[in-house]
């Protein structure tokens, strides 16, 4: 939600500060008056921090936010009904990190963790990680440009539970970086109540991930998950049994893994992997290989470099 709260005498000015910022955003263009509780109040201005710029990132990254705000706008316009959600969400926002603070606190908040709190670790670790900030937009931009059920970043950002459980993962890995475990276990153990989905907060994952559907996801500890990876619903990146130290699965880049499929223990998933549906992988697996079967085991080669891109999944046809 808004994350400052305008004083009456102040709308105006707000409003010019607005238009100055965003000349393609006027208030006239949706008539969407302040009828919104405040849930995050106190939150500074990003527009006015030494924080907020977009120097070290790519133009295609940079413009994301407006497709956003557009889309919004037209979406508003189009659904009268959801006019306020949409101007509560994103349109009352500066940046893409202030609405995906908003939209997180609000999705996990509960009786004992409140939105205003939530709101105030994700902000504040949003706006001041520029690891974190670039990749926001990079898995967004993954789910819009892989998932045909994505139908814009907007619905995106607001309502898709992969995306979500992805960016609270971010923030809890930052949070157990800097040794602050139980917070960081608190928000895993959160998004594992409210979107079915559990990330260890110390799992390593990289950039341009899709976690399509993500119901039942569950990534380990140790586990490590390369770029460019797509992970299909109910996937399982576990170990084999009680011993500690290193013992999930490592997922090298652009790698496919199939609805259900199950990796177990410490071992290397290679380049370019596809996994089918359903597979058990209980060993390596070469680079740019299909596996499949209950114990997995190779039935062919891929000639594509990343199968995470394509998102073929039927393997019966060749093999």
């Amino acid at each position: 939600m808004r994350p400052q709260h305008v004083e009456d005498g102040d709308h105006e000015h707000h409003s010019n500060d607005n238009k100055n910022n965003n000349s393609s955003f006027s208030t006239t263009a949706y008539h969407l008056e302040r009828v919104f509780p405040v849930y995050a109040m106190g939150i500074p201005n990003p527009s006015h921090s030494s924080a907020f710029h977009n120097n070290h990132l790519d133009i295609s990254l940079q413009t994301i936010w407006d497709h956003i705000r557009e889309e919004a706008k037209f979406e508003a316009e189009r659904e009268p009904i959801l006019s306020s959600f949409m101007y509560a969400s994103i349109l009352s926002h500066d940046c893409l990190e202030q609405a995906l603070a908003s939209v997180l606190a609000n999705r996990l908040q509960n009786p004992t963790l409140l939105a205003t709190q939530l709101m105030d670790i994700f902000f504040n670790l949003l706006m001041h990680d520029e690891s974190i900030r670039r990749s926001i937009r990079l898995d967004l931009k993954a789910f819009k440009d892989r998932g045909p059920s994505c139908l814009s970043y907007c619905s995106t950002l607001l309502n898709t539970k992969g995306y979500h459980s992805l960016q609270v993962y971010r923030v809890a890995h930052a949070l157990w970086g800097e040794g602050r475990k139980v917070l960081a276990l608190t928000l895993q153990s959160r998004v594992s109540e409210v979107f079915g989905i559990d990330i260890h907060p110390a799992a390593k994952i990289g950039d341009e991930i899709l976690l399509d559907h993500g119901t039942r996801v569950v990534i380990g500890e140790t586990a490590i998950v390369g770029n460019r990876v797509s992970l299909m619903q109910g996937v399982t990146l576990g170990e084999t049994g009680k011993e500690g130290g290193d013992r999930h699965p490592k997922v090298a880049e652009g790698v496919l893994v199939g609805a259900s499929a199950i990796i177990l223990g410490n071992i290397r998933i290679g380049e370019g992997v596809k996994i089918v549906a359903g597979s058990l992988v209980l060993k390596d697996v070469p680079p740019h290989s299909i596996v499949a079967g209950v114990p997995a085991h190779v039935i062919g080669r891929l000639n594509e470099h990343d199968p995470s891109l394509t998102m073929k999944h039927d393997a019966t046809k060749e093999f």
